[in-house]
């Protein structure tokens, strides 16, 4: 998925930062269910467009992504919106050397979906060494489906098997030209 996010930004092809539908209202009203504000990590953090809104919020956000123009739009972006947010070139997979721990919210709008079956389990590690305890995990995925060059999806019996440690505590449906689901989990 990586070589074809940093073609998507090289042409200035990113719909996915115009999928307000899916952030909008039902990110804000999980976002209400989150103790904080504290920390947050931004995880495939893209333009930043959430980073910003965290930002907004109260709450001291790093935000990660692996293609160096989508940190650099989100980096102008924040800055334009007068908001401070630290965003770091990564990889999700070996993310806490780079982001440090003790975050009390994670979001992930669309990364974790399309990685493959071994980057999902390095992800899961990871996301353990950079959350605090009784951390939030707010994800947006989308469920699983043939989608041609889209990410493959994930669906509910996944998330709680690769997630076993994290209690689910909310799924809601969006629709979006395919079928998505907002989790939201909390770490036990």
């Amino acid at each position: 998925m990586s070589i074809l996010y940093r073609f998507a930004y090289g042409i200035g092809f990113r719909p996915w930062e115009h999928a307000d539908v899916s952030r909008g209202a039902h990110f804000e009203a999980l976002l209400e269910s989150v103790p904080g504000p504290g920390r947050a990590l931004d995880v495939g953090c893209g333009g930043g467009e959430l980073s910003i809104r965290l930002a907004r919020h109260g709450w001291d956000v790093t935000g990660i992504d692996n293609v160096p123009a989508a940190i650099e739009s989100a980096t102008a972006a924040a800055e334009g919106a007068g908001v401070e947010v630290r965003f770091v070139e990564g990889d999700v997979t070996v993310m806490a050397d780079t982001v440090g721990t003790g975050y009390g919210l994670i979001v992930d709008f669309g990364c974790f979906h399309g990685l493959s079956g071994s980057e999902r389990a390095a992800y899961r590690r990871q996301l353990d060494r950079v959350s605090a305890p009784h951390a939030t995990l707010l994800m947006f995925a989308f469920e699983p489906h043939f989608r041609g060059p889209l990410p493959r999806g994930v669906g509910s019996a996944d998330i709680e098997q690769i997630f076993a440690g994290w209690s689910v505590e909310d799924e809601v449906s969006v629709r979006v030209g395919f079928h998505a689901k907002w989790y939201r989990l909390v770490r036990c």
